[in-house]
């Protein structure tokens, strides 16, 4: 019966953790600090031939308005033939394009990389065998992949 309670616990951990992650938002830890793993993300990107629309630093945004917040920087990219092809699926799909990829600072001072699930993305809007979902999700896993490693 010892092992029982080591268990139990393992299991809430587990279910927590799921909780506490973003629903349809894929979380990677990253070795580096948010501004590298930035600048690795837009030059993964940039390799890739994708267009980066913008990059947003939400801290130094807080800065600006006497307010503080851990280091989180958000990139907008995308390629507008993949995203055209998602829209056709069900154009309503625009409002979560060009995508999204945050890189944040937690309380525990790990950096993290999180975009949203393509399969998410139609599940939600009704899209789910819209063809290029497959192609999007190994795109995004490529990607990131390529930014955290080390």
């Amino acid at each position: 019966m010892r092992l029982a309670k080591p268990l139990a616990l393992l299991v809430l951990s587990v279910v927590l953790a799921s909780a506490w992650a973003g629903e349809g938002m894929v979380e990677l830890e990253s070795p580096y600090s948010v501004p590298v793993t930035m600048d690795r993300l837009v030059q993964q990107v940039e390799d890739r031939g994708l267009t980066v629309f913008a990059r947003i630093d939400h801290a130094a945004a807080a800065k600006q308005v006497g307010k503080a917040l851990r280091p989180t920087e958000l990139l907008i990219f995308g390629n507008p033939e993949s995203g055209t092809v998602f829209m056709q699926c069900e154009q309503a799909v625009g409002i979560d394009l060009p995508l999204k990829a945050l890189v944040w600072e937690d309380a525990q001072g790990e950096v993290w990389l999180g975009y949203n699930d393509p399969a998410f993305l139609a599940k939600r809007h009704g899209a789910t065998d819209c063809p290029v979902v497959e192609e999007l999700k190994e795109t995004l896993k490529g990607l990131a992949d390529a930014v955290v490693a080390q």
